[in-house]
């Protein structure tokens, strides 16, 4: 009797030829903007980027309207138009808890919340507060300033802000 013998299989793996397309670390950042620094991961980019802060300066511009219809105080739009940017100081406890305190003051629940409050309740102050902090949000998110990641203060869901080289 003969003894079977094994044979090996070899199989054969082809190396993938080259890549027509672009990486997904290109798609990613292209479109990003040309600051030397790529925008963080998960920062809208490209078109749906300008969309958004073309809606910033639409509701910056409602929300103005809005406080000039109800016919409140400009000295009281003036004191507090600056008011939610006092979250930056949570940045004294590092980098996520400001980047949690900056969220907490420049997203629009707060505001809308105001602004139903003042409607439902027929309280003009609680209104006029919700339109003016509703004004800062959109001028923030016009000018490119979105919300916060928690790794830094440049990193922003509206792309990286800032100088790229401090010094």
């Amino acid at each position: 009797m003969s003894s079977p013998r094994l044979h090996s299989i070899r199989v054969a793996t082809p190396t993938p030829a080259p890549a027509a397309t672009p990486s997904a670390r290109q798609i990613q950042f292209s479109g990003a903007p040309r600051t030397g620094l790529a925008s963080p991961a998960g920062a809208v980019v490209g078109a749906p980027r300008s969309l958004l802060r073309l809606e910033g300066l639409a509701v910056f511009a409602a929300a103005v309207a809005a406080y000039q219809y109800l016919g409140a105080s400009w000295g009281a739009f003036a004191m507090l138009f600056l008011l939610p940017d006092l979250s930056f100081l949570g940045y004294l406890a590092g980098p996520r808890v400001g980047a949690a305190a900056y969220n907490a003051a420049h997203s629009y629940i707060g505001p809308v919340a105001l602004l139903a409050l003042g409607l439902v309740g027929e309280i003009p102050a609680v209104l006029a507060s919700g339109l003016i902090w509703a004004a800062h949000i959109g001028l923030d998110r016009a000018l490119g300033y979105g919300l916060k990641y928690g790794s830094e203060f440049g990193a922003t869901h509206l792309g990286r802000i800032g100088r790229t080289d401090p010094w």
